[in-house]
């Protein structure tokens, strides 16, 4: 039997950067020190006007294929998450496929998750794997919140980048994930939420803003996100532990989404995990939604702090409200 193993990851980040001192400049009311010291961001990188995520999507995987020369005939399946697809149909991931050159035989297919993507995507390809389906999958995540953020929104704008990130997951023969644990709480929808461009009549998709405070294309309750997130993850993490079989002390890295400075420093401290254990890779970057553990993985490998044999817990946890964890076993030693 085949087994699903993370192999070479690459990144594209938008061209503009904004930065704090430019927004600083823009809202002089703004007290950007005191907003770093919570969000962790300086910098966020913001798709231009005329750039989506598929073209965000397909710059990451060509630098993956060219960086790691990685034939696009190899591929077997494509996986895109995303929230902000190009078009509201057909799905972005076909029209990826054409881009990319990538077989006609290929799979492809979108999946709308946030910041929980990245670890549902894993699931997804180590089913296609296990399967005998495929045995190179594509799982790209690609976000462009920044088209959802109203100018003067002070709590979104501070936050949120956008970037893409592809992986190449390709069947191994030992396992290298493991405890996969999921779940999902519609009921909490609506504390991260965009309630146009659906099927769903205005007036009615405005009643589901329940927690509604301020008129804004994106809404987000950041205070409720962050009690329901330091109830949820303790717990999430525990189980992945029990379902991988691993003590907490086995656990080289805590790979978490890099939603803000202030939300990980507080799951830090009720986890008593040590700092460099929980990495928090904010400044340059921002929220980057479904791209955030990737990342993570992308810089740890690039500067030499993981390296194959190391065990992590992947965590992603957001919009949905959605969540999910697994373990993994770093098994990629720098060739494609």
């Amino acid at each position: 039997m085949s087994y699903a193993t993370i192999g070479p990851v690459a990144v594209y980040v938008p061209e503009t950067i904004e930065s704090n001192e430019q927004l600083a400049a823009e809202f002089p009311q703004w007290d950007m020190q005191q907003i770093y010291e919570k969000t962790g961001v300086r910098f966020r990188h913001i798709a231009a006007a005329n750039e989506t995520a598929g073209d965000l999507a397909v710059k990451a995987a060509e630098n993956l294929f060219s960086q790691y020369e990685i034939e696009p005939e190899s591929i077997d399946f494509l996986l895109l998450c995303t929230q902000t697809p190009d078009y509201p149909l057909p799905t972005t991931a076909c029209l990826l496929q054409d881009r990319l050159r990538l077989p006609t035989r290929t799979g492809a297919l979108d999946f709308n998750l946030g910041c929980s993507g990245f670890v549902y995507g894993l699931g997804l390809a180590e089913g296609l794997i296990r399967a005998g389906i495929a045995r190179r999958v594509l799982l790209l995540t690609a976000e462009t919140y920044s088209k959802y953020i109203v100018r003067d929104d002070r709590s979104l704008r501070t936050i949120f980048g956008d970037a893409a990130v592809a992986t190449l997951v390709e069947a191994g023969e030992e396992p290298s994930l493991a405890g996969f644990v999921f779940g999902t709480d519609g009921a909490l929808a609506d504390t991260l939420m965009v309630t146009d461009g659906g099927a769903r009549l205005k007036a009615d998709a405005l009643k589901a803003r329940k927690r509604q405070r301020w008129a804004s294309r994106l809404y987000m309750d950041g205070p409720e996100l962050m009690s329901i997130s330091l109830d949820l993850i303790p717990t999430l993490i525990d189980e992945v532990l029990q379902a991988a079989k691993l003590k907490a002390d086995e656990v080289n890295f805590y790979l978490l989404h890099q939603a803000t400075r202030l939300m990980l420093e507080n799951l830090r401290e009720r986890l008593q995990v040590e700092p460099e254990r929980l990495p928090i890779m904010l400044e340059q970057y921002g929220n980057t939604v479904s791209s955030t553990v990737p990342l993570l993985i992308h810089e740890l490998r690039t500067t030499g702090r993981l390296r194959p044999g190391m065990r992590s817990l992947l965590v992603g946890f957001g919009v949905g409200f959605s969540w999910g964890g697994c373990a993994w076993r770093e098994t990629w030693s720098g060739k494609a």
